[in-house]
């Protein structure tokens, strides 16, 4: 899609000047590194400002440099990214970490078709770092970009499908061609997450309110269009909080490509349905490492605590089962809070205060 010359120069000058008065003063701002550029992208994606700038800190704090990165043990890596969710973010990154470390010697790749391959790397975090850094005009296209360019031309095609994909990306690349592409990038993407947001936007005050379709149309709460995704399961989590008369308690580790790969637990009952106490203790009874002539078994929270990820839902309790016995295969309890785990059981692990 070609926009017309003269509206492409107004929405070009207007994003600009606007960003350059209004734009956050944001530490990845102030550089044109890559492996910086790189870390707060894949930091950011999935994730507010924020939420992510602490934990872009501690990782540029904790690995000033790639190679930093690439030599560090990946359970150290989830521990630094606990509470960020979407882990295969931090698995990729440091794969990739250690691909450019010892394939590249170090060299991040310079290109859009070059940096795209990287492990984890998609066409917007690809488009980020290749605009921003090496100045190459390709645009980027992301929840904020979608929204605004939507709602300011009026497109109803489903941003979550490849023919929106395609529509938007050449409507950006269309954009980007006459202008500086670090600037422009950051900031249709500043006006969408600041301006142009995605409820209660602050229209009246909009530099583009003049032009824009959805506010002429009452549209705004409408735009961008997104097709319904599949519904949300709903699983019931029970975990097993072992208390051994030598002050251990097990943690596991997940295994295979389900969420939380890597990470630790305590041992877990998963069900398609609320359990009750009889059918929990029969569990626990059966674990191979409790060997125990007494088992007290208790539950922790009576109430569900809700955990929401993007494609279920979990209903989780916590059981404390406590036993007269050692637990040689345990980990002491004052080093719990030294493993990664997700921030479910890392909330558990603070609030029991083992």
């Amino acid at each position: 899609m070609c926009l017309g010359f003269n509206k492409k120069m107004n929405v070009q000058k207007t994003l600009i000047d606007w960003y350059l008065g209004n734009k956050r003063d944001l530490p990845w701002r102030n550089t044109t590194n890559p492996y910086y550029i790189w870390l707060s992208e894949i930091i950011l994606q999935q994730t507010q400002v924020a939420q992510g700038l602490p934990y872009y800190t501690s990782f540029v704090t904790n690995y000033p440099s790639v190679f930093d990165l690439a030599s560090a043990n990946e359970s150290e890596v989830l521990k630094l990214w606990q509470g960020l969710g979407y882990y295969s973010r931090a698995r990729n990154l440091h794969a990739s970490a250690q691909y450019i470390a010892n394939d590249l010697n170090g060299e991040f790749p310079k290109s859009f078709s070059e940096i795209i391959k990287l492990k984890g790397v998609g066409d917007y975090t690809a488009s980020a770092i290749a605009s921003i850094c090496f100045k190459e005009k390709t645009a980027v296209v992301d929840g904020n970009v979608y929204r605004f360019l939507s709602r300011y031309y009026g497109i109803t095609t489903p941003i979550n499908t490849g023919k929106g994909f395609k529509e938007f990306k050449a409507m950006a690349q269309d954009l980007i061609k006459t202008v500086d592409p670090a600037t422009f990038n950051q900031a249709i993407m500043e006006f969408g997450a600041r301006q142009c947001k995605p409820k209660s936007p602050e229209c009246t005050v909009c530099p583009f309110n003049a032009d824009c379709a959805a506010f002429i149309n009452n549209e705004i709460d409408n735009l961008p269009v997104k097709l319904k995704t599949l519904k949300v399961k709903k699983k019931f989590f029970n975990y097993i909080v072992i208390l051994s008369q030598d002050n251990k308690t097990m943690l596991e580790q997940r295994t295979g490509k389900g969420i939380w790969q890597n990470l630790y637990q305590f041992p877990l009952i998963e069900s398609n349905k609320p359990a009750d106490y009889e059918t929990i203790l029969q569990e626990v009874e059966m674990l191979d490492y409790v060997k125990s002539e007494t088992l007290e078994l208790s539950l922790y929270n009576t109430t569900d605590i809700i955990h929401k990820l993007s494609h279920q839902h979990l209903y989780t309790k916590f059981w404390i089962a406590t036993v007269n016995t050692d637990l040689p295969e345990g980990i002491p309890f004052k080093k719990a809070d030294t493993f990664p785990v997700p921030i479910l059981i890392g909330n558990f692990i603070e609030s029991f205060n083992f």
